[in-house]
């Protein structure tokens, strides 16, 4: 089977010249655009690596203001994208601005097909290298190699986790249930100097309290009935390695001040015995409870949570990570089509704003397990918003969903929202307003009047 031809967006007005060039450059999949809408429409769906454009497009053959518009918003939509422009014989300074905004490199029209087709392979290749140097950046042995996240939040308990690895402190995670606290605790273990040793893991609420200690601790053979022989526990088990202590917040009290000891000592006796067992390990816990309340109706002891919270993560819950959800939900889905045999599946628009509108109660676990279903339960090869399931209040609104996706949008409200802050804050003086907002006094008018805010009245 051939490779699939790279994907080449050509800008021009003139159907001649889109001819030719479609022509010219047969060897890339051409598609093509002559205005900004057509142009912002081509980039979003079909991100391509390569844009050629004319700068002197519409409404006037003079007039450059069209094409820089183009420019600035293909730069803000996709900056990675190499932007080649065509200029007239004699139009160096709008090249040269061109350039500045940041486009990769210009040429001058009419132009030789084979010299732009050597610059059209040079800036794939380009993109090409530094999309490899990012994905071998993001995939290096890092906290941040098994977790899927571009949330601000994540990233930042990403790098924590890659300061706290390496060294022998006791981390606590603290999060709603779901919000991948194993996860993380694994990049504790998988990032330091333990990785080749065990990493043991116990949930304290899921075994019976009179279980407890002997499954923590180990028993010497007759310590009880049915204790036919010596069992290490799993602390003795993670000797050398990391020990996983989840939900710590369900831990039977008498339990506690025994893993005080031990955290106090790091010296464990046996069910039943007398010797003391000395053990290396890196103790990580994690509770969805909110032990400073348990530490005041005395559930939990104060020292113990002293000891064990020496470096302490809070995780977000989903809802409250930026574009995490549609973002995990695409991760899943390929995941699950792969496992159920469903070949290549996507999934629709509404299916995208239906889970960005829920609210995800669980959690990433919970919209694992939504995916899954819905990938099993999908008539075709696209997954919509009814195979999802998820209760929606009111109608899925795409339109507004798009709008929250266009960057230059997104910049405006917030410059505007910005100059409203500074003006109320400067008391309408116009001069000090400028200073907070770090530009002049001439761009803070430009700024007001682009807003369409009303000039108050300068104050002296």
């Amino acid at each position: 089977m051939a490779d699939k031809k790279r994907t080449l967006l050509i800008i021009e007005d003139d159907p001649a010249l889109q001819k030719q060039m479609r022509w010219s450059f047969d060897a890339y999949e051409v598609v093509t655009a002559d205005d900004y809408e057509s142009a912002i429409n081509q980039v979003r769906r079909h991100e391509p690596a390569v844009v050629t454009m004319d700068l002197g497009l519409p409404p006037a053959p003079d007039d450059v203001t069209e094409g820089f518009r183009i420019l600035e918003g293909i730069l803000s939509l996709a900056p990675d994208t190499k932007v080649i422009v065509l200029t007239g014989q004699h139009d160096r300074d709008n090249a040269i601005r061109a350039i500045g905004i940041g486009a990769y490199d210009f040429f001058a029209k009419p132009f030789e097909p084979d010299l732009l087709s050597l610059t059209i392979e040079r800036a794939f290749r380009l993109h090409d290298l530094q999309q490899e140097n990012k994905r071998l950046q993001s995939s290096k042995d890092s906290a941040s190699s098994g977790i899927l996240s571009r949330d601000p939040q994540m990233q930042r308990i990403c790098r924590t986790i890659e300061k706290v690895a390496p060294t022998s402190a006791t981390v606590l995670l603290l999060g709603e249930s779901g919000t991948g606290k194993e996860v993380l605790a694994r990049a504790v273990h998988e990032t330091s100097p333990r990785k080749n040793n065990r990493f043991i893991a116990i949930n304290c609420a899921a075994i019976p309290e009179n279980l407890l200690e002997s499954d923590l601790f180990g028993y010497e053979k007759g310590a009880f009935t049915g204790a036919v022989k010596t069992t290490p526990g799993k602390i003795e088990l993670a000797d050398k390695g990391t020990l996983f202590l989840d939900e710590i917040g369900d831990l039977p009290h008498p339990l506690q001040a025994k893993l005080l000891r031990f955290l106090q000592e790091r010296v464990i006796e046996r069910v039943g015995g007398r010797e003391e067992i000395p053990i290396d390990v890196r103790v990580v816990c994690a509770t969805h409870q909110n032990l400073q309340g348990l530490i005041e109706q005395s559930r939990f002891r104060q020292d113990l949570y002293f000891r064990l919270a020496e470096i302490v993560v809070n995780i977000p819950p989903l809802r409250d990570r930026q574009g995490d959800a549609a973002l995990l939900a695409h991760a899943f889905v390929r995941r699950f089509a792969q496992d159920q045999n469903r070949g290549s599946m996507t999934m629709r628009p509404d299916a995208i704003s239906a889970i960005e509108l829920h609210r995800w109660p669980g959690n990433v676990r919970e919209m694992e397990n939504c995916i899954k279903r819905a990938v099993i339960m999908a008539d075709g090869n696209q997954i919509t918003a009814e195979d999802l399931c998820l209760p929606i209040n009111g109608n899925i609104d795409d339109s507004a969903l798009d709008g929250m996706l266009n960057l230059r949008q997104v910049r405006d409200e917030a410059e505007r929202a910005a100059v409203l802050k500074a003006l109320a804050r400067a008391d309408n003086n116009i001069l000090r307003a400028a200073e907070m907002l770090g530009v002049s006094r001439p761009t803070l008018y430009d700024l007001m009047n682009r807003f369409g805010l009303r000039s108050p009245t300068e104050k002296a």
